[in-house]
């Protein structure tokens, strides 16, 4: 496992406490120092793959989407946003950066009612709580029913796949979070690993996978493991979002990663066992004292927790196998 974490474009703080964690790899956002170019072009995205290199760290992800909205709701446009999604690959592939991690969850990504939940020791995460949805007003979309996004998502990966494949590029889709349907009138389509599972046989490719995000599809009922055999046999788990979660998909809340609901260990060994060698890294993690959670789920000090943690379990499950 390539255990990596996400970074700004530009260096800060987190840049040298990675290296002096033991961080060798990236994951990136697509780079906003553009110098007048878009960021989707060749000559940002090689810039900011040098200055990780400069700093000791491989880019091996773009976790990041141009705009896309108009893609997801079929509106008037998207043929602009899929031709632009078309050349971040193809500048992907000609920058040598493998994986792109992108969703279909139209009209908000991932969303909570709460990011001041308080978790062990007075720390803060961010939780859902659907009822709290119950009265809320459409948005501005209107109903988005789930029809018209499977037919949406459809016509999007027939435009794209094809030009993952010549670039050498790997799509790895993040399902729906929360995974429940719908929120304020929009459906959210993919809420489990069976939604995943047809989303990439839509236009099957060896280019075209999913991005394992444990906490949304724990919250959906999922066994982890089961998942990551699942989707490792068939040769489609490109990336992992190694977090947790306490509750089900209509309530749950974020937790620290040794204080959730998924045997997080036998979720390690798992990926051992199926010789899972791609990039992950922590994910949403909480807020913790001296913080002043201005980025909820993505302070400091919680991903340094979360990377000494997945750390111990990655020595830890790998010395069991060789004993095995």
């Amino acid at each position: 496992m390539q255990l990596a974490e996400f970074f700004t474009s530009q260096p800060d703080r987190l840049w040298a406490l990675a290296k002096q964690m033991g961080i060798d790899y990236a994951v990136g956002p697509l780079p906003w120092e553009t110098r007048g170019e878009q960021p989707w072009d060749l000559m940002p995205l090689i810039r900011m793959k040098q200055r990780y290199a400069d700093h000791g760290l491989e880019l091996t992800v773009i976790e990041n989407m141009p705009p896309s909205n108009r893609i997801k709701l079929g509106l008037p446009g998207r043929e602009e946003e899929i031709e632009t999604m078309q050349k971040l690959i193809v500048n992907m592939g000609a920058a040598g950066i493998p994986v792109l991690c992108y969703n279909f969850m139209a009209q908000m990504g991932w969303f909570r009612t709460s990011t001041t939940t308080r978790t062990r020791g007075g720390a803060l995460v961010s939780s859902y709580d659907h009822s709290l949805m119950a009265g809320a007003p459409l948005t501005e979309a209107g109903v988005v029913g789930e029809t018209q996004l499977w037919e949406n998502l459809h016509a999007f990966l027939e435009q794209i796949v094809p030009v993952a494949e010549q670039a050498g590029v790997r799509l790895a889709l993040h399902p729906d979070d929360p995974p429940i349907s719908p929120i304020r009138g929009v459906s959210r389509i993919l809420r489990d690993a069976d939604s995943l599972e047809r989303a990439i046989n839509l236009v099957p490719s060896a280019n075209s996978g999913i991005t394992l995000c444990q906490g949304t599809l724990a919250t959906a009922g999922e066994s982890v493991p089961a998942v990551i055999r699942r989707f490792a046999s068939a040769e489609k788990l490109f990336f992992v979002h190694f977090r947790d979660v306490r509750g089900t998909a209509d309530k749950f809340a974020e937790t620290f990663h040794d204080d959730g609901m998924t045997d997080m260990y036998e979720a390690m060994k798992t990926y051992v066992e199926v010789g899972y060698a791609g990039p992950a890294r922590p994910d949403h993690v909480p807020t913790m004292e001296g913080e002043d959670n201005a980025n909820p789920g993505y302070e400091l000090l919680g991903r340094l927790f979360g990377v000494g943690y997945i750390k111990g379990l990655m020595e830890a499950a790998g010395k069991e196998r060789i004993v095995d």
